[in-house]
């Protein structure tokens, strides 16, 4: 019945006119409010298993790099508001995708993505981090782009059967995880420039080791901070993770390769506001003014900010702690400079999915090369989140609130 369904909707798709208008209460277009009601649900999900001609051999943990492999299965979601909104979800052998030349994500860049990770524990059991941060991200990031909103809860639960699966593709090792990557496309057959009558949503997963290579970790990631570059701005869309805000940051990324460095430190303004490094969520840790020990990050109330879960999670960590400041406010380069010339600034570390928790040893500014001491520290702070975020996502704190245990 779904195949079915699925065939006579391609094929009523392909002859739709433009003039042609549909008004389906589903569709959610201006509302700040998700209906999970008129979401698809978890129990409408059918699986179609792969092959055994399909299924590909599964890499040595010690050769995982960043999202290269892919397991057997994926999910997908399509949604057709001449259909009457979500179709019912499907778990399908990993496949390409077929789309209309004309689709609006080829042209417009109606686009949307999240990334969480699945990890085997200590003991062997095999839980996600925070999903339902990821899904509340993810339904905002599709109210930006006129692209349906659904109900969080029953995609983590079709995310769940989906990693129950390829549950053999989830590393047996706690320096390794599975990475999820659920992303939403706008696909209708028409070039003007309006909200999604039709969109994809699927999940795809890739086995993953960590972000940056060994030695960089050791050493600390170097950071080009140029004014001449801009990631995001007020009234943008830098608080949205849409694929959009990642493929101008290329060329200036190639720019800090050839200059020996790792990564972009993101400024904003006259004042080079300090915004995001890499794809990563900033904090500074330094003496404040008071003499007492302070950890900065750049507010969400600017859209320059895109809201991390492990920049969530950190926050909570550190209140939780209470051992210092914690704040979160607005810091310029100026500041920055001005503290690491007093022996004031501590430390300098990136958080987010990928890379977790990741020093910065070095930032080349305007000029000046700018050596942060983040690495000298006997028991430095970010290494005591990262300690502590990692011993929550593999087992070692049991039955934390933020894991969810993959059934």
């Amino acid at each position: 019945m779904v195949q079915l369904r699925r065939q006579i909707c391609g094929s009523f798709l392909n002859q739709l006119q433009p003039n042609i208008r549909w008004s389906s209460s589903l569709q959610i277009r201006d509302k700040k409010v998700i209906q999970p009601e008129r979401s698809f649900r978890f129990a409408d999900l059918s699986v179609r298993l792969a092959g055994p001609e399909r299924l590909q051999p599964k890499p040595d943990v010690k050769n995982l790099t960043f999202g290269k492999y892919f397991t057997d299965h994926m999910l997908k979601i399509f949604y057709h508001e001449a259909l009457g909104g979500w179709q019912a979800p499907e778990i399908v052998p990993f496949e390409n995708l077929v789309l209309h030349p004309a689709s609006k994500v080829l042209h417009y860049a109606i686009q949307l993505f999240e990334g969480l990770k699945a990890f085997r524990g200590v003991d062997g059991k095999i839980r996600m981090f925070r999903p339902d941060m990821n899904m509340s991200r993810m339904n905002s990031s599709a109210m930006r782009l006129g692209l349906p909103t659904f109900s969080g809860e029953e995609l983590v639960k079709c995310c769940n059967r989906l990693i129950g699966i390829d549950q053999e593709w989830v590393p047996h090792s706690t320096a390794s995880s599975l990475y999820l990557r659920p992303t939403m496309i706008g696909i209708d057959p028409t070039l003007g420039v309006a909200s999604s009558e039709s969109a994809l949503l699927y999940v795809i997963l890739s086995p993953v080791g960590s972000y940056f290579k060994a030695s960089e970790a050791k050493d600390g990631v170097s950071l080009l901070a140029d004014p001449r570059y801009t990631r995001a701005w007020p009234g943008g869309c830098g608080n949205y993770k849409v694929g959009s805000n990642y493929g101008p940051t290329i060329y200036v990324q190639r720019e800090a390769v050839e200059r020996g460095l790792q990564q972009v430190l993101w400024l904003y303004g006259e004042d080079d506001e300090v915004t995001e490094a890499g794809t990563m969520n900033i904090f500074m840790f330094c003496i404040n003014d008071d003499g007492e020990k302070e950890l900065i990050t750049p507010p969400l109330t600017s859209s320059l900010i895109l809201p991390g879960v492990t920049r969530d999670s950190i926050l909570g960590l550190a209140r939780e702690w209470n051992q210092f400041k914690v704040t979160e406010r607005k810091f310029c380069m100026s500041e920055v400079c001005h503290l690491l010339s007093e022996n004031r600034l501590l430390e300098l570390f990136g958080a987010g999915t990928a890379c977790i928790v990741s020093p910065v040893s070095y930032v080349e500014y305007a000029g000046r090369s700018l050596h942060i001491p983040t690495m000298t520290h006997s028991n430095p702070v970010y290494k005591m989140f990262l300690n502590r975020l990692t011993d929550i996502q593999y087992g070692v704190v049991p039955d934390h609130p933020w894991m969810i245990t993959i059934e």
